[in-house]
């Protein structure tokens, strides 16, 4: 067993562990496609189960990250995830573009990391950085 209490999910944890400078992470709500070829970390239990902002929570305490990009609807349609989302990037850019640019741009990532969220347009994609 890990001596720390980091992420538990194996398939999380490698994905994480093989992540190098300006690869990208994509963590997604309940309903996001994730495009053939991007490996998909499937965490959804049920409706809001994980919850989005406890797997970011759960991933940002591991992965460095440089960039975010973000579909620029969540501005009309959840202010207040845009919110909670935008506290936790103090210092880091975040991009917006429209959905369907940001849905072709997961095409780039090495995974998606899905929850059971059910916010409309609660997706990040992490472009990861360097701790050094």
């Amino acid at each position: 067993m890990r001596r720390n209490h980091g992420t538990l999910n194996g398939q999380l944890a490698r994905v994480i562990s093989e992540l190098g400078h300006t690869d990208r992470l994509v963590v997604t709500d309940a309903g996001l496609p994730v495009p053939p070829g991007v490996e998909r970390v499937d965490l959804a239990v049920r409706e809001n189960l994980p919850r989005f902002l406890d797997l970011l929570d759960a991933v940002l305490a591991e992965v460095a990250v440089e960039g975010v990009l973000m579909s620029q609807e969540i501005k009309q349609h959840s202010p207040e995830m845009l919110a909670e989302i935008e506290a936790r990037f103090t210092g880091v850019e975040i991009r917006f573009v429209p959905h369907t640019e940001f849905k072709r741009s997961t095409g780039e990532a090495r995974a998606a990391v899905r929850s059971g969220e059910f916010t409309p347009y609660a997706n990040v994609l992490l472009t990861a950085g360097v701790v050094y």
